[in-house]
């Protein structure tokens, strides 16, 4: 068995191997898809009965006990779980896809052919971001959902070593800054303006 921390790690580091392969100009344009997809999820958290904040499905289990599992909560409450995190992990899905599309548009080849060394580390550099930004969000996603693919991944131990440190590493991932409007707002902001000045 291994430590979702661990594997966490791996494929941040496929992922870098990805980008170095891509280049830097298509692994941002990934990790701006997966921005989009935030901003997303938060209007339909927002303005939508259907998206609902894992928060509010909990607040329905009466007398929840902080370290409570999966398997513990009642089947309707398990079941609203998942939809909401494949929702989710639906939604960055189909976003990462398109983003991993290689552009059409003959400016954004041209930007992307510069200096292949400095195209292979920014590729490295920007592909380790974006796997933090995707496998991240679903991790997030899934630890909010309290685990829902128990046996298969189990939430991580608290008092290990390896336990601690995944527990620790949630409140950095990128669906925490997204609950922050005013951050979301501006990454997407910048998101788009950095496309319209550099790809366009």
């Amino acid at each position: 068995m291994i430590s979702i921390l661990s594997a966490f790690w791996m494929f941040v580091i496929l992922f870098g191997l990805i980008g170095a392969m891509r280049g830097w100009a298509k692994e941002l344009l990934v990790i701006f898809s997966v921005i989009l997809g935030l901003f997303l999820i938060y209007i339909l958290e927002s303005f939508t009965p259907y998206v609902v904040p894992f928060e509010e499905v909990l607040a329905k289990v009466e007398n929840l006990s902080p370290g409570s599992s999966f398997e513990s909560l009642p089947l309707a409450i398990q079941d609203e779980l998942r939809i909401q995190f494949w929702s989710r992990a639906a939604i960055i899905g189909v976003l990462t896809f398109f983003g991993y599309q290689t552009p059409r548009l003959a400016v954004i080849r041209d930007k992307a052919h510069r200096e292949r060394v400095q195209d292979f580390l920014l590729g490295v550099v920007l592909g380790l971001g974006s796997g933090f930004f995707i496998v991240g969000s679903l991790w997030w996603y899934m630890a909010a959902a309290q685990y829902p693919f128990s046996p298969q991944i189990l939430p991580p131990q608290p008092g290990t070593p390896l336990g601690d440190a995944a527990i620790s590493i949630l409140q950095y991932f990128p669906p925490v800054f997204a609950s922050n409007q005013i951050g979301l707002f501006f990454a997407v902001v910048v998101a788009f303006m950095f496309v319209l000045v550099v790809f366009i």
